[in-house]
Formats: C-alpha cells, structure tokens, sequence
C-alpha cells in the first residue's frame, strides 16, 4: 500500500503506521526519520540539512522534498510506504504531487485518523517517553505504564513527561495544526482520496484502511 496518514497529534499516527507496516511489508516514513537517517549517513543533502537543525531553523522544503525522493526511490520501498504525518501544509503536499507523479508513484489512499480534542487531550498528557535518547520507548500511566514506576522496562533509564506534552503545550501543536495541517484534509477530500477513519482502537483502524484499499 501507498498511503499518506493524516490525523491531530495524539491520534495514533505512529501506532497505526507500525500496525500497517506488520500487515503487508509497506515501510514507515516520517519526515523525523528519514532527516536523521540523511544526516546519520553523512550525505550532502544530510549535511545540509544537519546545518539547518543545528542553528534550530526549520529544514526548507525543497530540500525536505529532495531527501523524500531519494527515501522513495529506495529498494524497501517498492512494496509500499506509508507517509506518516507528511505533508503537513498545503505546499508540501502540492510538492509531494509533483514528486510523485516524477517518479511514476500513485497513492492508494489518505487515510485521516478523526480523533476527537478530549481524546488527544487525555493521551497526550498522560503519555511518557523514556528518556535514553538511543530507546524513547512510550508508555502512558492508564493504558501503558511501566514495569517498575519511572523507569523503562527496556533499559532502566528515567521515562519522562515531554515537555511538548504538558496541557498548555499540547493546546499549542493542535491550535498550530488545525491552522497549517487540517487544510489538507480538505485539499486531499477534493482529489478522492481522502477516508474517514473514526475509530480509538488501532487495530480497527488498520483493518478499515486495509478495506479502503481493497475496493
């Protein structure tokens, strides 16, 4: 499958990717990554890149677009991809249109995880990440909590609230996302491709998207 996830933060984006990666060998791709990944490898686009994130600017899109294209060209992803929260504007998905149709790709689906504010609310501030950098495995003190409280069950280290999800924080990336990235719900409703999936269970989810491509 070749699909774009679209959803608030806090909507289980990330879960939902995972699961679809487990249902049919599509590879997961956000932004986040294939950045680190570029700068990891050292390759001119990474350099230029790391530049901008080192002086704390914001990584220019064209240049985002340039490393998407050759993440998208890459063997593993002949089996399928899913675009895990990109494009985020109006004008990374005009870029992600034009990108596509260059090198020969069709989307099968959008697939926009409908979560309600109380829900993204409630699992955001209630959500932890382990500290180690190198593990950052999440849990959440209702549904997840770790073994030993305040510490990983993987490596022990500290699992801490980010400071990116503390209520105030949190109302900020949703005021910020439904200004730059909810428009693009409308923008991908106008092409078709564009589902629905209204579901708190991640595993439905997959199933309905699984459904969506199938017809």
């Amino acid at each position: 499958m070749r699909i774009v996830l679209l959803g608030a933060p806090g909507a289980g984006k990330g879960t939902v990717a995972k699961l679809l990666t487990a249902h049919d060998g599509s590879v997961q791709i956000s932004t986040g990554d294939i950045l680190r990944g570029a700068v990891k490898a050292g390759s001119e686009l990474g350099k230029t890149a790391k530049g901008f994130m080192e002086r704390g600017e914001l990584v220019p899109d064209s240049l985002i677009m340039e490393i998407m294209e050759v993440r998208l060209r890459e063997p593993d992803c002949q089996k399928g991809f899913i675009l895990d929260g990109f494009p985020r504007t109006i004008p990374q998905a005009e870029a992600l249109t034009k990108l596509l149709e260059k090198i020969g790709i069709k989307l099968d689906l959008v697939a926009n995880l409908d979560v309600s504010k109380e829900v993204v609310m409630d699992r955001l501030t209630t959500r932890r990440t382990c500290a180690n950098s190198d593990c950052q495995e999440i849990y959440n003190v209702k549904s997840k909590p770790s073994k030993v409280e305040g510490k990983c069950d993987k490596c022990g280290s500290p699992i801490v609230q980010r400071a990116d999800e503390t209520e105030e924080a949190i109302a900020k990336r949703l005021t910020t996302y439904n200004e730059m990235t909810s428009p693009l719900i409308d923008f991908y409703r106008k092409t078709g491709l564009l589902k629905d999936v209204s579901t708190l269970k991640s595993e439905e989810a997959v199933s309905k998207i699984a459904g969506f491509i199938k017809k």
